[in-house]
């Protein structure tokens, strides 16, 4: 019995140091760098848990303005003290004259740090290169002057660009070949998120030293600095934006108090994006609390701007004609109209805005083909593949933005409805477009019908400014309307603004001559009681400029505002004025 005991003992015994033997094997030999559901690197742990670190660029690639600006971070020259020094004896003098501070100042700073510090903490005192050339020239261990990587706090665009967040389980999903960096960033929204693949980080720079179990230098005071050895990496993603327009388009979306909605700024030559304001802004701390939409991007209710497209339908299809007369003095459903115009032909009619003009030529477009309507907003670059999308090494149909779908109708039967093809006709009802859209069906007309898909990325760059790959200017499928109809659109737009009856003669006074069209859309929504007083509006207005020679098309949109505010007219003239200024510096 006894022996049978010491033999079950020997089992347990050889059982339980096989399975300690198979764990050591585990976490020293098999997982070292992927251990656990949440691959955890325990490599990087052991060395975080021995070490101080003062991290200098995270490693993740960055987004660049047109001209090569940074957008999503800022260089700085600064100092860099290692906590060490509190123990030693070095000549903190020398160095804070060179910085023309106390010397004192450095030293009750050391004195509270824990790990390596920034002198000057989150307003670090920025170095000039004689000043970094110096105190490097001292050779004093644990005294670094270097260049430091910056989060902008206030990214420019920062919808577009979007967000990154940390989500270990999200990136070994999309990255399962990747091992190291499990806390690495990864984009989550925007185009941070498009680009992610070509932004992650393959490794950190920074300086190291290792410290014992009381945070005393374990190998004396010698500290590290790593770097990523390749130095084409990490890539950089250059957009279309010019931050300097992007700037005074913001100052403008700010001026006006802008709540909800933004401003679009095309490029027609290039067919790219140069500015894009969504409000409310996003909060750097809590991005999803409300600011991370890009109104730009989204399917709106779009009012009678929409009425460029049935007319574009009408004339195409040799419906409509400038002899042709409409009963505006009265509205959709035969009731006197509000504004009462007369009998006005089509120019006169979109100049005016008149309701029963576009009304009466969208019930005679679906009676004729009831997709006609879809089919033009296409045409004109308003829906469909509007954004930049096209193969890119291994993806195919790589899509640079994520823009809603928009619609005209959402049931079959609708078309079959005149009172609801009525509402449709003037850009109501279930109508829903982007201000991409708009600014793109802008730009098409500006160009005689010319339809191309809209770029916010130009080129994927190496570190040293080479192009890894480039987005060529691409046309968008499918027909267009003809360049006597684009002709004939750019007339009747431009009369919005310099006809005597036009709706916005206000911008007549702008820096540029404007083409363009308003919306008034109505939202159903209300603020208190739902009176017509408390109504809310979407207020828009799309056009493009100089008339004579089209160089940008714009959108403005001012959502969720009563009748009696929020007006869109002094938005538009401000920014045009503003980009007019900053093109005649």
């Amino acid at each position: 019995m006894k022996r049978k005991r010491i033999r079950l003992l020997s089992i347990f015994l050889l059982l339980a140091l096989f399975a300690l033997a198979g764990r050591l094997m585990q976490l020293q030999l098999f997982q070292t760098e992927s251990y656990s559901k949440h691959q955890i690197n325990l490599l990087e742990e052991s060395v975080s848990q021995r070490t101080q670190q003062l991290v200098i660029d995270e490693g993740r690639g960055e987004f660049l303005d047109r001209n090569g600006e940074p957008l999503t971070y800022a260089e700085k020259n600064v100092l860099v003290l290692f906590p060490f020094l509190k123990k030693m004896d070095w000549p903190a003098e020398k160095v804070a004259d060179i910085l023309h501070v106390p010397p004192q100042t450095i030293l009750s700073k050391l004195a509270e740090a824990k790990g390596p510090i920034i002198f000057g903490g989150k307003e670090p005192l920025q170095l000039t290169e004689s000043q970094m050339s110096d105190i490097n020239g001292l050779e004093i261990q644990g005294v670094f002057a270097l260049t430091k990587k910056f989060k902008s706090t206030q990214v420019p665009a920062s919808q577009l660009i979007g967000v990154t967040g940390e989500n270990t389980e999200v990136f070994h999903k999309r990255y399962p070949d990747k091992v190291k960096g499990a806390n690495q960033k990864i984009g989550v929204s925007g185009l941070q998120e498009s680009f992610d693949e070509w932004l992650v980080a393959e490794e950190e720079a920074k300086l190291i030293y290792h410290v014992d179990a009381i945070g005393g230098p374990l190998f004396g005071v010698d500290v590290k600095y790593l770097a990523p050895a390749n130095p084409f990496y990490p890539l950089n993603v250059k957009t279309t934006i010019d931050a300097r327009m992007q700037k005074a388009l913001e100052e403008v979306a700010d001026t006006y108090n802008i709540q909800k909605g933004g401003l679009l700024l095309l490029d027609i030559e290039k067919s790219e994006i140069v500015a894009s304001v969504s409000r409310p802004s996003m909060k750097s701390r809590d991005p999803f609390s409300g600011g991370a939409t890009n109104y730009m991007l989204k399917a709106l209710i779009p009012g009678s701007v929409f009425k460029t497209v049935v007319a574009a339908a009408a004339m195409d299809e040799g419906m409509v004609d400038e002899s042709r007369l409409f009963a505006c003095d009265e509205g959709i459903r035969g009731a006197p109209a509000e504004k009462p115009h007369g009998n006005i032909n089509i120019k006169t009619s979109l100049a005016v805005s008149c309701n029963r003009t576009f009304a009466d030529l969208a019930n005679e477009l679906t009676e004729k083909d009831d997709h006609l309507l879809d089919e033009y907003a296409e045409k004109v670059g308003l829906l469909g593949d509007i954004a930049w999308k096209g193969n890119v090494f291994h993806y195919e149909s790589f899509p640079q933005l994520q823009v809603s779908a928009g619609r005209i109708f959402t049931s079959e039967t609708d078309r079959e409805d005149p009172n609801l093809v009525s509402l449709t006709g003037i850009g109501q009802k279930e109508v829903r477009v982007t201000p991409l859209g708009m600014a793109n069906m802008m730009a098409t007309i500006a160009r005689g019908g010319e339809k191309y898909q809209v770029s916010a990325v130009s080129a994927v760059e190496y570190q040293n400014g080479t192009k890894m790959f480039s987005f060529p200017k691409q046309e968008a499928k499918g027909e267009t309307i003809t360049p006597y109809t684009a002709m004939k659109l750019q007339q009747y737009l431009r009369g919005v603004v310099n006809s005597p009856e036009g709706t916005a003669p206000y911008l007549q006074t702008a820096a540029y001559t404007i083409a363009g069209k308003t919306g008034t859309a109505q939202t159903g929504n209300y603020r208190g009681e739902e009176t017509k007083e408390n109504e809310l509006y979407n207020k828009w207005f799309a056009g493009y400029f100089p008339f004579e020679n089209p160089k940008y098309s714009l959108v403005a949109v001012n959502m969720d505002v009563k009748i009696n505010e929020g007006g869109i007219y002094p938005i538009f003239k401000d920014s045009v004025d503003a980009i007019y200024n900053l093109e005649n510096d």
